[in-house]
């Protein structure tokens, strides 16, 4: 690619002859086609229609596979769009109902049989502003056209007609901040590499993504690949780098295999590699898989696990822009932040301010989860609140369940009662209420979750990842998971609550990384907003929301019980006793407190106390 003219023929050209959009008589059928849908069965879907497409030889109508569509919960989904209509969405699609689609076309005639969510479609996406998700759901990830089509490597092209101080700058006035965690600013880290002086320096995409429950970066490298490469070609031009490296998880294979297909077709295409655009500018990316430690989320062992070393964080300063992989001047961004670079550069700082709030500019990708009806990938302006977020967007939660808490920023977030559901989304709001914005994992918590355990199964999970370098992290870590244990078990005592919040103050403030800092957050939140759960389960040895395995009993309700004997077939210790039509009980000395009993009663006679 030798101009930026070049470019844009190429974007004009595909334009005009592809079925990229819905134009005259040309139909698109969109497949999603990323790990939630290929889990959820959709590449039997895609072929099918592709074959039926095939055989009934419908010369208008165009397959596409795409990433995710954002409504993961209503996986596998198929959008189609054809002209002059709105897009029609199909969910929970198998290979049957793919062939109802096409006939459907063919015929031009709806089917009633196949299930459509038109008014779902409208009030998931209602609320949302997609930027970072632009391209996600809508162009075939694996085609470097359908990129360019939607001004694909404009804004690299438009980077390098401008100084590298002037990209800078303007990154530094849209406000991006860091989507990974801590929100630093985005121009400011750049404007700290940039004036460095070095043989060689690096841009590196921090794509270990470890949160329990996200999967917002693993969505964006599988729905768009290219905006990933075109934005750290830009913050390699601005800062002087001519060697990329984009760390991501080996536990994401689609996103890998997309991300080797899009570099390739970069590079065939002159958009990487030497002299891009005819600018003199050199820039290159290679992968590099990581093992799954979640500690190499943390910038300086995500380093040490490049240069082949075991994944450690180390002391700052010096800081990467100073002293960074290979111990040359480093700029590490996540996925989320890189997505939204390009279109920066395009639309300019005003243009990303004009949404968002003043301290927090523009969007943020959540992954919503846990019990809530919409399960799915959201991106909304900051400044939404969580009641939007959970209620409008997400549904609230199944069955009729309450709402009793969400955890935001993963692992090292707090969980928030429903006192905290009008808060903003902010960096500064949410840490100002015990929790963070984190990468970007919300999980949503009813009314038969314990707070106690849920703090346990988080502490668990930092404990299996702390590097174990520094002390507090990997001792008071483990205390901590050990005291919750015990109070989980009934063992508890009013004196393990006092050491319990003490060692979570001292490990915050003493780790050495982030993840240290951290790891106390779903302790110290539940501990401050649930406490009178831990209390329960101390001196009253009574689990509130009936979870805790330990302080559980079974009863049958001799009132409700019929003597079917379902429930004695169904007991695994044989504990308990009863005649056909005659009220049964429950042995507690023998009972394991599975459960079979009260999963299989379908009478409700089965009580868990």
């Amino acid at each position: 690619m030798k101009s930026i003219d070049e470019l844009k023929m190429l974007r004009d050209e595909f334009n005009k002859n592809s079925k990229n959009d819905s134009r005259d008589n040309e139909i698109r059928i969109v497949v999603g086609m990323a790990t939630c849908g290929i889990s959820a069965g959709a590449k039997p879907v895609f072929d099918t229609l592709i074959k039926e497409v095939e055989e009934k030889r419908l010369n208008n109508v165009q397959v596409v596979q795409t990433g995710c569509i954002g409504m993961c919960t209503y996986e596998p989904i198929v959008e189609v769009y054809a002209p002059d209509e709105e897009k029609v969405t199909y969910t929970h699609v198998n290979a049957d109902k793919a062939k109802k689609i096409v006939e459907e076309i063919e015929k031009k005639k709806q089917d009633d049989s196949i299930e459509k969510i038109p008014l779902m479609d409208s009030q998931f996406y209602k609320k949302q502003k997609r930027v970072a998700l632009r391209n996600c759901g809508i162009i075939d990830p694996e085609n470097i056209n359908e990129y360019i089509a939607k001004d694909g490597y404009m804004g690299l092209g438009k980077a390098l007609s401008m100084t590298p101080d002037e990209v800078i700058a303007l990154m530094k006035n849209s406000g991006l901040r860091g989507r990974g965690g801590a929100g630093f600013p985005t121009g400011m880290k750049w404007s700290f590499a940039a004036p460095n002086k070095a043989d060689q320096k690096y841009i590196i995409c921090n794509a270990d993504e470890g949160d329990p429950g996200a999967f917002m970066d693993r969505s964006v490298l599988e729905g768009d690949p290219h905006a990933v490469l075109e934005a750290m070609a830009i913050a390699g031009y601005a800062i002087g780098a001519t060697k990329g490296f984009i760390y991501v998880r080996a536990e994401y294979p689609v996103a890998v295999k997309r991300l080797e297909i899009a570099i390739k077709q970069a590079r065939e295409l002159g958009l990487l590699g030497k002299n891009i655009f005819n600018s003199g500018f050199d820039f290159d990316i290679e992968t590099r898989l990581g093992a799954g430690a979640f500690v190499c989320g943390e910038e300086t062992a995500l380093m040490q696990s490049i240069e082949g070393k075991r994944g450690m964080s180390r002391v700052k300063p010096p800081f990467p822009a100073n002293k960074g992989l290979w111990g040359k001047p480093s700029v590490i961004n996540n996925v989320e932040t890189l997505a939204n670079i390009p279109q920066i550069i395009n639309g300019g700082a005003e243009w990303f301010r004009s949404f968002g709030t003043e301290k927090s500019p523009g969007t943020k990708v959540f992954a919503l989860g846990g019990k809530i009806t919409n399960t799915g990938l959201v991106e909304v302006p900051m400044g939404t609140t969580l009641r939007e977020v959970i209620y409008d967007i997400g549904g609230g939660c199944p069955n009729g369940k309450k709402f009793k808490a969400v955890q935001t920023g993963g692992p090292s977030g707090g969980c928030l009662t429903k006192d905290h559901l009008d808060t903003p989304i902010e960096y500064e709001t949410l840490m100002a209420v015990g929790s963070m914005m984190g990468s970007g994992g919300m999980i949503v918590m009813d009314e038969d979750n314990c707070m106690v355990d849920i703090a346990r199964f988080f502490l668990d999970f930092t404990v299996d990842e702390s590097c174990g370098k520094c002390t507090p992290c990997r001792v008071g870590t483990r205390r901590m998971l050990s005291i919750l244990e015990k109070i989980t078990a009934g063992e508890g005592t009013m004196e393990d609550l006092e050491e319990l919040e003490s060692l979570a103050n001292s490990v915050k403030d003493s780790s050495l990384c982030g993840l240290g800092q951290t790891a106390p957050n779903p302790v110290l939140s539940t501990l401050k907003y649930f406490k009178d759960e831990y209390i329960a389960h101390v001196v009253d040895k009574k689990c509130p929301a009936k979870h805790c395995k330990a302080l559980l009993t079974y009863e049958i309700n001799k009132d409700k019980c019929t003597g079917c004997t379902l429930c004695a077939r169904k007991c695994p210790v044989q504990c308990i006793d009863g005649t056909v039509k005659n009220p049964h009980v429950i042995n507690k000395e023998l009972c394991i407190k599975c459960g079979n009993c009260f999963s299989v009663c379908r009478f409700g006679a089965v009580e868990k106390n």
